[in-house]
């Protein structure tokens, strides 16, 4: 079993319904050991969208990373996620976060998840559950990107 950390988002429909949909979905393939609350927060990068709700898992799972990756893929699809733009609205969002203490680069997956370390809507959710987390790259912990992104480094 890997330590993995997985985010949600949502910002169409009923928001928080989606969210539990997805943490139903995911309890199948991932023991949940702990979650943070969910953050209203507003959309970051395309900001001509409703504001989201997002919130942070830890788990464990007997995937690896590219089984984990289709499995989250598959979940959103049946939520009802469709393609659109880039950072724009969406009914659900999963995105590995952390796979054990992993360094991953693929074609189609990046771990630890590559715009970390400038998200808010991720950081203080995941400080809830991982405050202590150290990132396997950056070497600083989930509190100390926290406080670095709010002192504008």
């Amino acid at each position: 079993m890997e330590r993995i950390f997985i985010a949600l988002g949502s910002n169409l429909g009923d928001r928080q319904n989606n969210l539990d949909r997805a943490l139903e979905a995911l309890a199948v393939t991932v023991r949940i050991t702990s979650r943070s609350s969910v953050h209203e927060t507003d959309p970051a990068y395309v900001i001509d969208q409703p504001s989201f709700l997002n919130m942070v898992i830890a788990g464990e799972t007997g995937l690896a990373a590219d089984p984990l990756l289709s499995e989250l893929k598959r979940i959103e699809a049946d939520i009802g996620r469709v393609p659109t733009r880039r950072n724009g609205p969406r009914v659900i969002d999963l995105d590995i976060l952390y796979y054990a203490d992993q360094v991953i680069e693929t074609d189609v997956l990046i771990v630890p998840h590559p715009r970390i370390a400038e998200r808010v809507f991720v950081l203080e959710p995941l400080c809830e559950v991982a405050a202590e987390l150290r990132h396997p790259v950056l070497k600083l912990t989930t509190r100390e990107l926290l406080e670095r992104l709010r002192d504008g480094q």
